[in-house]
C-alpha cells in the first residue's frame, strides 16, 4: 500500500462519502470543509493526481473535466493503514497499543464491552 498523506486522506474521505465527484465539485466541497478551506484549486487538484499515481482513486475524462472516485475501499484502506502503524510502533502486537489507552483512561466501558466481544467470538471461531 503506498503512503497516503493526511491532505490525501481529507481527498479520498471525500469521495468516500460522496461517490463520484468532479474535479469541480471536489474543489467547492473540499473549500467548505475546516480541513481545505485555505486550499486552492490548483493545490486539491495535486492531491486528485497524487491519489490517481498511488491507485487509490481513478478518475474518466468527461467533456473537459475529469470525474474521480475510489478505487480503494474505505475499510481495506483502514484495515491496512491500522495494521501498518501497529507493526511500525508497536513490532505488530495489538496488546500494547490497548494497554496505552487503558493506562491514560481513554478506553471507555463501551470500548471494553465491545472489545471482550470481538475477544470472545474470535475464540468461539478459533477454538
Amino acid at each position: 500500500m503506498n503512503e497516503i498523506s493526511n491532505a490525501e486522506l481529507v481527498v479520498l474521505n471525500l469521495l468516500w462519502q460522496r461517490g463520484t465527484l468532479t474535479s469541480t465539485q471536489a474543489v467547492e466541497a473540499l473549500q467548505q470543509t475546516d480541513a481545505g478551506k485555505d486550499w486552492h484549486e490548483k493545490t486539491i487538484k495535486t492531491l486528485l493526481s497524487r491519489l490517481v499515481k498511488k491507485q487509490a482513486i481513478g478518475f474518466e475524462k468527461q467533456g473537459r473535466g475529469y470525474c474521480y472516485f475510489p478505487l480503494m475501499e474505505q475499510e481495506r484502506y483502514q484495515r491496512q493503514a491500522c495494521q501498518s502503524f501497529i507493526d511500525r510502533l508497536f513490532s505488530g502486537r495489538l496488546a500494547p497499543l490497548v494497554a496505552g489507552f487503558a493506562k491514560d483512561h481513554t478506553l471507555t466501558a463501551e470500548d471494553a464491552a465491545e472489545l471482550q466481544k470481538l475477544l470472545d467470538d474470535w475464540k468461539d471461531n478459533n477454538s
